[in-house]
């Protein structure tokens, strides 16, 4: 006997065909129920039941179900060279869907789908500023939609996800997502609704203080877009208060937190081209186990300048040990500085452990792999590419764990 899940919506839009071993045609935009229905193994006994705008899913493949990760923070943060970092431990570039349209969010990789939570934007940018809200409002997203379809394509039921065109502002007519290995769901709220956040495997946060924030503002802002100074600060000021309401208190609910702040290696500095960053890791997690320098659960200080890693001014200093945040225990491995050197990487990668790597070097090999990438000089390159790693790590534990479900359940 297997038991299935039917989705029906009132609200049709065809599909071609289900990735699912035990499926109907589907026809699905919006899910409004969820029923089960019951199919027997023997030919001459089976139930089914369903309308005629209806998907039907089997829990049977329960190794080829979809692991789901979210990655939250503010927009202008480095999501988007945090997936590429992603991906890229996976093999395989990401591209967006071939065919579709070419204003698409989605990057679609052979073992990962990368989703912009825009896409879920129920008020386009006409509609927001006539209701007076901003994207991170949660007014102006809709939550329903995400939570059905991010669960329909955890359960292996591809879906057709709507398209926030950020160059119009408008939304744009659906595309058809099919279930990936690995779904990563990026934005601002991927762990803001319960339902949602319920759904990850993996969660991590893109913590980047005010004051590095608004140094990078400046920067790309005013030097690539021509804007005023005081056109930047009306901007963040004018996004504040919904980030403190609605986004920030969403890196309680990480697994892992990457968090950038101005360097305490020169004081007073406020240009945010040297940055101390910190790796947040919570205990007990399943699946991931925090990374370590030198001695597991010691208090380490560490300068590593010399003969052995090339730094200039004001050199790298680490820091790793036990803490607490947001009442959670936590390890914490911290960077402050920037390399001159990728090439030498390779000594500080030597005195980390648990860093998930399938060969000796292979941290440093990645980095050099995207070198041009922003972050790549500092603990913001490092930091996304080990918990790259650690994602992956987490992946192949799953997929192993449940292929050997249904054997240990065939011996007893």
């Amino acid at each position: 006997m297997a038991v299935c899940t039917l989705y029906t919506t009132t609200t049709p839009s065809s599909l071609q065909s289900s990735s699912s071993p035990c499926s109907s045609t589907t026809r699905h935009l919006a899910f409004n129920q969820r029923q089960q229905v019951i199919f027997y193994s023997t030919t001459t006994r089976r139930t089914r039941s369903w309308s005629s705008s209806s998907t039907i899913s089997c829990s049977a493949a329960a190794a080829e179900k979809t692991i789901v990760i979210g990655l939250a923070a503010d927009s202008g943060c480095g999501k988007s060279t945090f997936m590429r970092r992603l991906t890229s431990v996976f093999g395989g570039a990401a591209e967006p869907p071939k065919g579709g349209n070419p204003d698409s969010n989605t990057l679609i990789s052979d073992t990962t789908t990368v989703i912009c939570l825009d896409d879920y934007h129920s008020l386009d940018r006409a509609g927001r500023k006539k209701e007076g809200v901003t994207a991170l409002d949660p007014r102006a997203n809709n939550f329903d939609l995400m939570y059905e379809q991010v669960r329909a394509l955890k359960d292996g039921v591809p879906v057709e996800k709507p398209i926030y065109n950020h160059v119009s502002g408008l939304l744009d007519p659906p595309e058809l997502i099919h279930p990936p290995k690995i779904l990563v769901i990026e934005g601002l709220h991927p762990m803001y609704d319960s339902r949602v956040r319920d759904l990850l495997d993996f969660s991590i946060y893109l913590d980047i203080s005010n004051e590095v924030k608004f140094a990078w503002k400046i920067q790309r802002d005013m030097a690539e877009r021509g804007h005023s100074l005081e056109s930047i600060k009306a901007s963040i000021e004018a996004r504040k208060p919904d980030f403190d309401a609605y986004i920030d208190p969403q890196k309680q609910y990480a697994d892992a937190v990457i968090e950038v702040l101005p360097t305490q290696l020169i004081p007073g500095d406020n240009e945010g081209k040297v940055l101390r960053v910190r790796l947040i890791m919570k205990e007990g997690v399943k699946y991931f186990s925090p990374v370590y320098l030198f001695d597991e659960g010691s208090t380490i200080s560490w300068i590593p300048c010399g003969r052995k890693l090339t730094c200039s001014y004001p050199g790298i200093k680490f820091n790793y040990g036990p803490d607490a945040y947001f009442s959670n225990e936590v390890s914490v491995l911290e960077m402050d500085g920037q390399f001159d050197r990728l090439d030498e990487l390779i000594y500080v990668e030597s005195h980390l452990s648990n860093i998930s790597t399938k060969f000796y070097g292979e941290v440093t090999q990645q980095m050099l792999k995207h070198s041009d990438f922003p972050g790549s000089n500092n603990g913001t390159g490092l930091f996304q590419t080990i918990v790259g790693l650690k994602i992956r790590d987490l992946f192949e534990q799953i997929v192993a764990e449940r292929a050997g479900a249904p054997a240990e359940a065939a011996r007893v």
